[in-house]
């Protein structure tokens, strides 16, 4: 077991590394000067110059790359151009949107898929099956933004039971924040649900045709305590790597989602920061999105060999 998370994590540090690159180089070559950006257009030449002095963008790129990686190492995300204030501040103050969020909807999808999915592959061909497969259909086909609109429409515009937008902070109790999370994490929610819904049933559907589900049922077992005791588990593997996955999906659909709902979480933040042009903001907010992704990846990994050791085995 020491020797397959040894692995994971040496996997997880060079991926990181190689994402700290790419995203360096990318954001680096975008084009757009922040210190032109900052002063406008009318600003004089020496002006510029100083304020790039200033903000360090004057200094070579492989030294600014190894001053950043050196400094989120030790904690220090830099200091924004635009907000002048620490971002890793600022990132801990939309964190408190973005994670309770992407929680939310992966606790929505996850409650939503796994009993849908256990049920339609018990009741293969028949109506039930179809009507679970139909909705999943919709739900992989319609953009998570679309349910956003509707969602605001039907439930905020005409019933009046949730607010179209904004949140309110913690500060103002734990109800009224997660009343206004509950729109935007439904919608990020009800993709990702179908999608694994139809991993899940698959899943079940190979597991149910193997021979140790015969023999349970062999055994006196029904099918809903063969399917509950010895299916579920073993059709957990494919599930448990759609949920890792569905981490990306939550962080890149919550840029979407935050911006139609107007959250002040992570994804606006991002949207925000290109705009002004603020690459140390943006540098260090995707870093830190992908660290989680990676993290998340990692730790799906251990699962796997828990709950299938026959993966410790092969490493």
């Amino acid at each position: 077991m020491l020797r397959y998370v040894l692995k994971r994590l040496l996997s997880l540090i060079v991926t990181l590394a190689v994402a700290s690159m790419v995203i360096f180089a990318v954001i680096e070559v975008a084009p757009g000067d922040p210190a032109s950006f900052m002063l406008g257009v009318n600003a004089q030449p020496d002006t510029v110059a100083a304020l790039r002095t200033e903000l360090g963008l004057d200094q070579p790129k492989a030294e600014r790359y190894l001053s950043w990686i050196g400094n989120m190492l030790t904690g220090d995300f830099g200091t924004s151009y635009t907000y002048r204030s620490s971002v890793a501040q600022i990132i801990g103050d939309r964190l408190w949107v973005s994670v309770p969020l992407a929680l939310y909807a992966l606790i929505l999808s996850t409650v939503i898929a796994f009993p849908a999915g256990i049920y339609a592959a018990a009741r293969r061909g028949k109506a039930g099956d179809a009507a679970v497969m139909g909705g999943t259909q919709l739900g992989v086909a319609v953009p998570n933004f679309w349910f956003a609109m509707m969602l605001v429409l039907i439930f905020a515009i005409n019933l009046r039971w949730f607010g179209a937008g904004g949140f309110p902070g913690w500060s103002k109790g734990v109800f009224p924040a997660i009343k206004a999370l509950t729109l935007p994490a439904i919608a990020l929610a009800l993709p990702q649900a179908a999608i694994l819904t139809r991993v899940m049933r698959s899943s079940l559907i190979d597991v149910l045709g193997e021979d140790f589900m015969r023999t349970a049922r062999a055994k006196g077992l029904t099918r809903s305590q063969a399917i509950w005791r010895h299916g579920v588990r073993n059709a957990l593997i494919p599930v448990l790597t759609i949920l890792g996955l569905q981490v990306s999906f939550l962080i890149a659909g919550a840029i979407v989602i935050e911006q139609v709902f107007y959250l002040p979480g992570l994804g606006r933040l991002i949207f925000q920061s290109i705009n002004a042009r603020d690459l140390i903001v943006v540098e260090s907010v995707v870093m830190l999105l992908v660290f989680a992704v990676v993290l998340i990846n990692f730790l799906v990994d251990i699962a796997y060999s828990i709950v299938d050791p026959r993966l410790r085995q092969r490493t």
